[in-house]
């Protein structure tokens, strides 16, 4: 497995990864603090909610950077078709 190049790493993508690295220590000190018999399931629901909650600040991400390029661009001299 290669590893990042730290110095071509953009500040979305520095904050992507800071938030991998959060949501592994939360899933652990949340794991280490649950009950035994419930290690599996604890860690299951929280990894499926900061799953989400990264995938919906990753996409926020990517759209707001496409939004703030389209408009650096000015409009569109057509409009986009519906599929």
């Amino acid at each position: 497995m290669t590893g990042l190049n730290w110095s071509e790493v953009t500040p979305e993508e520095r904050l992507v990864a800071d938030q991998a690295v959060m949501n592994l220590r939360s899933l652990n000190e949340a794991c280490d603090a649950a009950a035994d018999g419930t290690v599996l399931a604890v860690a299951e629901n929280l990894a499926l909610a900061q799953g989400r909650n990264l995938i919906r600040k990753t996409l926020e991400t990517a759209l707001n950077r496409q939004r703030e390029e389209v408009e650096k661009k000015g409009r569109r001299h057509r409009p986009a078709a519906a599929e």
